[in-house]
Formats: structure tokens, sequence, C-alpha cells
């Protein structure tokens, strides 16, 4: 057998790449990775517990996790993912919508579908700074058919709103709250943001792995002691988890809270400022979000994609490129970290931007962001059709550019001429789109 993924893998390693993406360990660089080692990579043997039913050690390690007294942790082995299906399913016999913003990841729609539940979808507001989703609005609607409200928080980009706001609004209709903040595990550090587990909301998943030295897939699914349903959503995490959580998983979550737990970020914080003054004395625009572990880098006259490439030639990763930018996720630095911090300010005074052919003008596309109704429908009439024949057709399948992957049009919605103008406006830039192959996507059939 030919080791195609091992041969790629190990080619890549080889150039030496610098992390400015997920996960937070950032290629071994940060926290202590020793656990990762095959002879603990076991199953549930005698003293070693069950995920599903913890009563030991996984009990006891769990109790450990200490980020808010009212809260309870539990493991995600199978990513974030798991905990949104399991707590929108725990909530799938009770009358009413799941309110949601336009930002929600595709993960809450597929427990939408499973669970057959209807979402009314929130105004959501758009960033001036980065062009994109950010803040949904509540509206006194809400109140009367709301029965789960879910939370993006923060969103991709690192930019924050006044959250403990809308949580309480859906508080005071008596609606429980989930809150999606799989890039903030790493807040309540010093000079970061608060995260919701300071305002008292139901459920809050946290993904480990992008922000702390955590092994990929690892996640966090804190459950407030007073939100409803509780042995519900733990029933379907059984669901949603495999019946053969991996002891490597659950290890890699006990280092990435030990190191939450000790981290000081006054090492973080100065590196962060070199660096931005180094970008910036090299030619970039540097726009500092909410979430200081984000940075958004710009270079006038160049598209986001051209600059991605201009990184990677230089061994450079970014998180994503978009029309106008790069994203960056920086290390967690501290004072004895494996990070090559003057090998990245190197390695940016050498990026050469080829500017041959290109545009000088790279506008971020519009969203939308008008409230509206997401009902799974069972689609099994469709035909694959030009975008630009689309007009008035309803749209049979969620179109989800990547990154991030947060759906922008849902299955369902009747297609308008402005979202026709954002297809092509993908299609021309070569973004690679989920539901969309070679300019053509799926509509029903209604013939």
């Amino acid at each position: 057998m030919q080791r195609k993924l091992w041969q790629k893998l190990n080619k890549w390693s080889k150039m030496q790449p610098i992390s400015m993406h997920v996960p937070g360990h950032k290629n071994g660089t940060i926290g202590d990775m020793n656990f990762i080692n095959p002879i603990y990579d076991i199953t549930e043997i005698t003293g070693f517990d069950d995920l599903h039913h913890p009563e030991e050690v996984l009990y006891d390690s769990m109790k450990c996790i200490q980020k808010h007294e009212d809260y309870e942790a539990v493991f995600l082995v199978n990513g974030t993912t798991s905990g949104i299906l399991a707590v929108i399913q725990g909530f799938q016999s009770i009358q009413g919508d799941v309110c949601i913003g336009r930002h929600s990841h595709k993960s809450v729609f597929n427990a939408l579908d499973l669970g057959h539940q209807c979402a009314h979808i929130m105004h959501t507001q758009v960033s001036h700074q980065t062009g994109q989703y950010n803040q949904p609005e509540w509206s006194s609607e809400l109140a009367k058919k709301g029965k789960l409200g879910v939370v993006t928080y923060p969103n991709y980009y690192g930019e924050t709103f006044d959250v403990q706001k809308l949580i309480q609004q859906f508080h005071e209709a008596h609606i429980p709250v989930l809150v999606d903040e799989a890039h903030g595990a790493h807040f309540g550090i010093e000079g970061f943001p608060k995260s919701t587990l300071e305002y008292g909301a139901d459920y809050v998943v946290q993904s480990y792995h992008k922000t702390l030295p955590s092994l990929t897939m690892t996640s966090m699914l804190f459950i407030h002691k007073n939100a409803p349903y509780q042995e519900r959503v733990k029933h379907w995490l059984q669901t949603f988890q495999s019946s053969s959580p991996s002891y490597l998983f659950m290890a890699s979550l006990e280092q990435a809270q030990g190191f939450y737990e000790t981290y000081q970020s006054n090492v973080f914080f100065e590196k962060r400022q070199i660096l931005i003054k180094h970008l910036k004395d090299c030619g970039y625009t540097v726009l500092e979000v909410d979430d200081p572990l984000k940075l958004v880098i710009r270079k006038r006259g160049v598209s986001g994609e051209l600059l991605k490439s201009a990184m990677e030639d230089q061994s450079i990763f970014v998180e994503l490129a978009d029309a106008q930018s790069v994203l960056w996720v920086l290390p967690l630095w501290y004072t004895h970290d494996r990070f090559p911090f003057k090998v990245l300010l190197k390695c940016i005074t050498h990026i050469h931007i080829e500017r041959s052919g290109q545009s000088q003008n790279h506008k971020q596309a519009k969203l939308y962001t008008e409230k509206g109704r997401y009902t799974p429908e069972d689609m099994s009439e469709i035909q694959t059709i030009p975008y630009e024949k689309a007009l008035g057709c309803t749209l049979a399948q969620h179109l989800t550019p990547y990154p991030p992957g947060v759906p922008t049009m849902y299955k369902g919605e009747i297609i308008t001429k402005n979202m026709i103008e954002l297809i092509r406006y993908w299609h021309t830039q070569k973004m690679r789109v989920e539901g969309m192959r070679n300019g053509k996507i799926k509509v029903k059939d209604d013939l």
C-alpha cells in the first residue's frame, strides 16, 4: 500500500511550516504534547472508566475542569459539532422555533434537519471592519415562538458584541441559550474577552483544539447547573459521540485545561506588538479585532488569495483568505514555547507579491442580514442548473463558502437577483463553495 496521506504529511513537515492557523498547539510548538504516545491509545479497560457513564477516573477528570463554578464540563471527542447536535436535539420534542443568527455553523442546520425542527433566523448585523456577520438582533416576536436561542460568539474573525445583553433578553423571555463559543476556549485569560460562562448561558461549547494546545476534534461542553433538559442532552451525546472515545483526546483536553489555568499572557502581548509593528513596517495593514489572538492582515491592492499564496511561499500557513484579507490565529506565546518567532519575522520580510494582472479593487461580498425562517424540507425531486438561471427557484442545498464553513444561503430559500449576484462573485473569484460545482447549483424541481 502506498501511504499517500503519510507521504503528504511528511513532505509538508519537512518544509518547516509556520502555523498561523488552528490548532492551538501550532505544529507542537505550544504546550506539552508528550502524551501523544501509542501506549496511551487505549480503550475502556479496567480502571479507565466509560465516557458515556463516567464514575471513576473520567468523572474525576471532568470534575477538575473548573472554568466556572456554575458549570459542569463534559469532554467532546467528536468536536464541537457533537455538542451542538446533542443540545439542539435535546429540544426536539419542545414546541417552538430554534432562534439562530445568519452566521450559524452548518452543524446547527444539520441538527435542525435531523430533528425536523424549524428555526427563526434573526436579523444579523455585518461588521463594518471585516464585512463578516457578527451580531444577531433580538426582536419581540422571538418571545412568542422561541424555544432555544443559538448564539455564535465570537465570530470567525474574533469579533465580539454585547452578548450579555442578548443572553439576558432570551432569559427574560424564558428561552434557554446555547452559545457556540468554538473560537473562545482561551477567553477569560487576562487581556482577552470574557467567556459567556460569565453571563449565565445554559450551554456553552468550546473548541479547545482551535486556540489551546489540544488535539484536533477535542472540545468541551459546559452545562449550567440550572440548564433545562440536561439528561436529554447527555443522552444525545451518546448518540453523536463515538462509543470508543480516544483516551489520547481526553488526555489532550486535560493538558489544555492545565495550560489554560496556569497561562500568563504578558509574553504573548509583548510578542504580538513586535509582530504587528514588523508587519506594518513591511507595508501591511493590520486590523486588530476584539480577540487579540486574531489578526486580519491586508496589503493595498492585493487580494486575500494572492496574499495567502505569497505567504505560503514562505511556509507561513494562514487560517483563511477572503477578498481583501488573510486571517492569522496567533499562538499563545509564553516564556519557554518552541514557536519559531524569529523565523516568522524573517519570513515576513522575504514575502514577495507578484502584482502583474491583479485588479486593484477587492471588495468584500455583500451578505444577507434580514430575518427569515428555516424549515427542513425533504427535497427528493431536485435538478442541477446554472446559477444564472436559478432566479425564483427554491434552493435545494445550502451554499457554504469555505472557509469559514458557514452557510450563507439556505436550503428552502427562494433565490433572488441579489443572491445570484453574490453567487457570481464567488464563482468568478474561484472560491470553494459547498453546494456549487462548475457554476451549477441544486434547486427544487417544481415540475
